[in-house]
């Protein structure tokens, strides 16, 4: 450790931002006024003592100095290499500044003390390593700066403290550096500390290197780059003259067509990237052509292209009407979505972490009902693109997310395909049958979609052949479907559900007047002068030609009409202008195919025997009335049990072994003859066998069928019913109230048994049909039995169908 002693009284030589350590040699100018006092004062001082003029050579930082200075001997005074008077001062040691003092000349005297900065002989072991470690570091910096014989001199240094006090040349160091340096002691800490600031000194100046030299290897590229495309150009250019093409025919500068285009940055990035490949591909590579198809698709993308929606909500609702009638649902969801758009886009929220405002509906309903041709009006209405999209009958993920480009043949997706198509950002999408869409070897399409239909993920889409992501948060989904069971819950879940449930009679006969006939007069080459259908003929078309919740059949028999006027006016047959009424039909295209049950004679109805009854049901094509048949098999013949014909499913099977265990528990209540059950088969069918048949809202019916059977009492030929039964008679709710009340009317029933609890289901029935339908909501099947069953004939018993 160092120790103190030798007490020195010694002239102050101030150093301005300089500071000299021990060893240190260093020429200082006599025209400064404080050296000039401090060396003559020294010289003063000396001639009085032997040895040479001493000063103490002290930091002057900002007006102050630091607790320790140096010793310091004056060498020579004379002229420096400019001319100037100067002294040469070499610095001896250490020295502790004690208080001022006195002394000749007109310098500042204080009293000091030597410092004693000797180390212990033999140095201890982790201070040699630290020699070896600062010599190896200077030699490191001093060959970088080619300074050699200064290395042999720092090499011939073994004392620690001159060894640390040589750091004071490194010109690098700050003066606080330094600073720190002298007011260091011990040498070992000062050692440590100089070989720190060297370390840190070497780290900073190999990433300045490094820096440095990636700079001017960029530079370097860039040049290299530069001219190997001038001179890919020059090759390029005489290639095509070889080839007699004229200059400037150059198709494939896809270079130029990027950097032009207005591309999002990471698109153009990726896009750069794929030039690069190309122009370092020969012209027979396969990359090459795969390479040029998919730039040919990138730079087709509407990336940054959009149509503007129109903000007039009275417009687009009157647009919507007019094409379409009915569909109150949809219609009210579109004038609710661009109502928020344009409050959104008003008060500058088009964006809103980074998705945009699309939507995502599905339309469910049977065939026929305008889903598909909605979709073209919703857009019309918006003033946006309109795309269709066929999924029916797709297998392959492929076809939504695109083919990896290594594929031959490769192509984006269908969703990609689309929007290219519309050239727009934000069109119209109708993903069509989104509910035929299957799943084989090749993926899953609809698992594909569940993305491109979350709103929470779409505006990152990324299809496999593009590989780079497309925003579809602005595009309005349109899903079209028959069956809601088939579409995935998982899919189903991303999409707004609008159900489309069919038309009323009264709607078909405005479709057909207001759409359908005219499109078929144009088709048939007639003018809307030279035939006219009569409101009557219209009704009765929808009402006794066609059965069905769209309007598909009916614009068929409207368009044979047509063509049989049009066929028998060139035949010379008939006179135009012509008004066709409902009297005219039978003659023009035969009888009608589906006449009311009430219309019929009343022998020939299915309900004029016991044990028949009327349900509801809903298929794929919409509601649907269903007959109930039900017969007991001779005690001595038909073994005993129930047997279920009409294809039907588990859940309907039970319902069937429900409605028997309840007659035959309240069999004496409800003043059935219920001993008929035990020793006889029970048959129930279902007409129309060969289609497939399930779900327990036939439950009441086959209750019905059972009981009018044991009671000999027929089943009122104008109501149907709808509702599942359960063991104790009661009538719980089911689906599709919509749907069976609207086929209830077309088939001429005026009396409907629906559950209690599905009454709030009737606000969605249009008022019309409402009207002309007597609707009972039940809770219990003994009152479903006293509205349906006709009163008993006679009180003898009756006589029970028996089965073939």
């Amino acid at each position: 450790m160092a120790s103190t002693s030798a007490t020195l009284t010694l002239p102050v030589l101030p150093l301005d931002d300089e500071v000299v350590l021990p060893g240190m040699v260093v020429p200082l100018d006599l025209n400064d006024a404080d050296v000039r006092a401090a060396v003559e004062a020294a010289q003063a001082a000396a001639r009085s003592e032997p040895g040479k003029p001493r000063v103490l050579l002290v930091p002057r930082i900002d007006g102050t100095y630091p607790g320790t200075g140096v010793l310091g001997t004056v060498e020579q005074v004379g002229r420096l290499a400019d001319g100037d008077p100067g002294a040469l001062i070499r610095g001896r040691g250490r020295v502790r500044i004690g208080a001022g003092t006195t002394g000749p000349g007109a310098a500042l005297w204080v009293e000091g003390t030597r410092v004693d900065e000797k180390t212990p002989e033999p140095l201890p072991g982790h201070v040699t390593e630290l020699v070896k470690e600062y010599k190896a570091l200077a030699t490191a910096w001093l060959r970088k700066r080619g300074a050699w014989q200064v290395v042999d001199r720092v090499q011939a240094i073994d004392d620690v403290s001159q060894l640390a006090d040589n750091s004071g040349y490194s010109p690098f160091l700050t003066t606080e550096q330094k600073i720190e340096l002298l007011e260091t002691a011990d040498p070992v800490a000062r050692l440590k500390l100089a070989t720190a600031q060297l370390r840190d000194h070497l780290a900073e100046q190999d990433v300045a290197e490094t820096i440095a030299k990636d700079v001017q290897e960029g530079v370097d590229k860039q040049q290299r780059e530069f001219l190997l495309r001038r001179q890919l150009e020059a090759v390029r250019k005489e290639l095509r003259e070889l080839n007699g093409e004229k200059d400037g025919e150059e198709s494939d500068d896809y270079r130029a067509r990027v950097e032009a285009a207005d591309l999002p940055e990471k698109v153009r990035e990726a896009a750069l990237k794929e030039v690069d490949k190309l122009e370092r591909s020969s012209d027979q590579s396969p990359e090459g052509s795969w390479i040029r198809t998919w730039l040919d698709t990138v730079l087709e993308l509407p990336w940054n292209s959009r149509t503007e929606d129109a903000y007039d909500i009275q417009g687009a609702k009157a647009i919507l009407d007019a094409e379409h009638a009915g569909l109150e649902d949809v219609k009210e969801r579109i004038t609710e979505y661009l109502a928020v758009r344009k409050r959104r886009t008003d008060r500058g929220l088009g964006v809103i972490g980074g998705r945009r405002g699309g939507a995502v509906l599905a339309l469910v309903g049977p065939p026929g009902v305008g889903k598909t041709s909605l979709g073209e009006s919703v857009a019309h209405a918006m003033g946006r693109k309109f795309v269709r999209v066929a999924l029916g009958g797709v297998r392959d993920e492929a076809e939504i997310r695109g083919h990896r480009r290594t594929y031959v043949g490769a192509l984006p997706g269908r969703i990609v395909r689309a929007v290219k198509e519309a050239g727009s950002m934000n069109p119209v999408v109708l993903l069509d049958e989104i509910d035929k869409v299957g799943s084989d070897f090749r993926g899953d399409p609809a698992a594909a979609l569940l993305e491109v239909l979350d709103p929470a993920q779409n505006h990152t889409f990324r299809d496999h052949y593009l590989e780079v992501e497309l925003d579809l948060s602005d595009v309005v989904f349109l899903a079209t479907a028959n069956v809601l069971e088939a579409i995935p819950e998982a899919l189903l879940d991303r999409m707004e559900l609008v159900r489309l449930d069919g038309y009323t009679e009264d709607e078909k006969v405005v479709i057909a007047r207001d759409h359908l006939l005219p499109r078929q007069l144009e088709r048939a080459g007639l003018d809307k002068d030279e035939v006219t259908l009569d409101e009557s003929a219209l009704r009765k078309l929808a009402g006794e030609y066609t059965r069905e919740a769209g309007v598909r059949t009916l614009e068929r028999s409207i368009a044979r009409l047509l063509r049989k006027v049009a066929a028998q006016h060139e035949l010379g047959d008939r006179e135009l202008p012509f008004t066709i009424t409902d009297a005219d039909l039978r003659a023009l295209i035969g009888r009608p195919h589906h006449v009311p049950e009430s219309a019929q004679d009343p022998a020939e109805r299915r309900t004029a025997v016991p044990g028949v009854a009327t349900g509801l049901a809903v298929t794929g094509a919409g509601g649907d009335v269903l007959f109930v048949e039900a017969s007991l098999a001779d005690p001595e013949t038909g073994a005993a049990g129930l047997t279920l014909t009409g294809q039907l499913g588990d859940v309907m099977k039970e319902s069937a072994q429900i409605a028997l265990s309840f007659l035959r528990s309240h069999g004496a209540e409800l003043e059935l003859p219920v001993a008929d059950l035990k020793d006889r088969g029970v048959h129930i069918h279902f007409p129309a066998g060969a289609v497939p048949k399930d779900g327990p809202s036939a439950g009441v019916t086959m209750t019905t069928a059972l009981a009018s059977l044991l009671s000999g009492r027929l089943v009122r030929t104008d109501v149907a019913m709808t509702g599942e039964v359960s063991l104790t008679g009661r009538v719980l709710p089911i689906g599709g109230v919509k749907q069976k009340l609207l086929a209830a009317h077309r088939a001429g029933v005026t009396t409907v048994i629906i559950p209690k609890r599905n009454e709030a289901d009737l606000d969605d029935v249009p008022t019309e049909v409402l009207d002309k339908l007597d609707v009972h909501a039940v809770t219990d099947v003994r009152q479903v039995l006293e509205l349906a069953l006709a009163p008993a004939t006679s009180d003898a018993k009756p006589e029970v169908p028996v089965a073939a």
